[in-house]
């Protein structure tokens, strides 16, 4: 199975590289959009800026967002998962908009939230097949989507609750790196690729 991460300018492109590899999948890594949307599964890797990422981004978002509608797998990971949204308030432009909702900052007094911190009222099928209950996060912005009813996993910093996972059919993000959140973490995408695969 070849998994396309897509280059927009943000980190950790190499440590979810090596994630892919570990469960046995193909990384490709790659700005060009022709061949991510031409792989089997697409993968948005985090850390980064809002802005930044929709520069790059903004023409090729209906390529993106059509795609992913005729059910391209995909897997959003925390800059990742918000670029599946509409907006943002960290910064102008527009996001893919394949998922209804806008993306806030945390409201918590400790920003960024740094470090492990636990998955509630999970209920992603991939999630749960990994075992993945604690994971790692390092975000100062989070998803509110417009229908909770994608909500597949909730986190609590401080006094804030928030949507660590959403799924809407083969769309899939997660605010957490599970490419840093040990073998479970790493189990994770390869459950996510495995239900893609079948």
């Amino acid at each position: 199975m070849r998994a396309a991460i897509l280059d927009y300018g943000a980190g950790n492109l190499y440590s979810l590289a090596r994630a892919v590899i570990a469960v046995g999948a193909e990384p490709v890594v790659s700005s060009d959009i022709d061949m991510a949307l031409n792989c089997d599964a697409l993968l948005l890797p985090g850390v980064g800026a809002f802005g930044s990422a929709t520069k790059f981004l903004k023409p090729h978002a209906p390529r993106i967002r059509a795609a992913l509608s005729e059910g391209l797998p995909c897997l959003g990971i925390c800059l990742g998962m918000q670029l599946l949204f509409e907006s943002s308030d960290e910064g102008p432009g527009n996001g893919i908009g394949a998922l209804s909702g806008c993306v806030r900052r945390l409201n918590a007094p400790r920003v960024p939230q740094i470090g492990w911190n636990d998955l509630d009222e999970v209920t992603d099928t991939a999630i749960r097949a990994s075992g993945l209950a604690t994971a790692y996060f390092a975000n100062s912005f989070v998803c509110m989507p417009t229908d909770k009813s994608i909500v597949t996993a909730w986190t609590t910093h401080e006094s804030d609750r928030f949507a660590s996972a959403v799924r809407s059919a083969n769309i899939v993000g997660v605010q957490f790196h599970p490419e840093k959140s040990s073998v479970a973490g790493v189990s994770f995408v390869g459950s996510f690729l495995s239900e893609m695969r079948k």
